[in-house]
């Protein structure tokens, strides 16, 4: 069987491309809001730490914070997944809203160090500056140290996204229909394991290139605009 009956078997025949593009779909879907509930939540808790390191203050929620981050960090993806699904959602079936769970709970957590650590990198004076202009506290860190923050701490947000996307491929483990599952789906019609797993591998090879595009746009303009 040559190139073109391969690729006619595999893709074209009975719609089989629908698989993948059904797959690209809910990758995204989820790729989205769990970085949306990553970045929510890893913004908060970061906030509550950095708050806590420089002021003492906030003593229960920062301890809170470090449960949560020794927990999330210190156990696989794949098995925090599986627990949403299999042990939360025991009773009803719910791939999607467990894959946005676990992944948003998940992202949050390097989120939150990674902010933190833009925030502590912020000159103190910055802090002093603000207070002195007549800002409180959470009023300074929201208009003065968090722009700063994201500017630094943009490359490294930047790669967690992509570890996120590239995370959402441990979905099969629970049947959901992204783009690994719509690869294994085609091989196991057609027997050809080749050509279906080289189109996912591409698949996120120009996602992710998209988006380091894209999110070093946006990282060239903010610096820009500093000037």
């Amino acid at each position: 069987m040559n190139f073109s009956e391969r690729f006619s078997l595999n893709f074209i025949e009975k719609s089989r491309y629908k698989y993948l593009l059904d797959g690209i779909t809910n990758t995204l879907l989820i790729t989205i809001v769990a970085a949306a509930i990553g970045i929510l939540l890893g913004f908060i808790i970061a906030v509550i730490r950095a708050t806590h390191d420089r002021t003492g203050k906030l003593k229960l929620l920062d301890l809170i914070c470090r449960l949560y981050l020794t927990v999330i960090r210190g156990t696989p993806t794949t098995v925090q997944l599986l627990i949403v699904y299999f042990v939360i959602f025991s009773s009803v079936s719910r791939p999607m809203l467990s894959a946005f769970i676990a992944f948003g709970l998940n992202s949050a957590a390097y989120v939150a160090e990674i902010v933190r650590s833009g925030i502590m990198s912020i000159d103190t004076g910055q802090m002093e500056a603000g207070r002195s202009l007549g800002l409180g506290y959470w009023q300074t860190m929201g208009y003065v140290i968090i722009p700063q923050a994201f500017k630094n701490v943009l490359p490294a947000l930047t790669n967690e996204f992509i570890v996120l996307l590239k995370e959402t491929s441990i979905c099969i483990a629970i049947s959901l229909r992204d783009l690994t599952y719509g690869t294994q789906l085609i091989s196991s019609q057609t027997y050809d394991y080749m050509f279906p797993l080289l189109a996912g591998a591409a698949i996120y090879l120009v996602i992710v290139i998209l988006l380091t595009f894209l999110f070093g746009k946006l990282e060239r303009r903010l610096r820009q605009n500093e000037r």
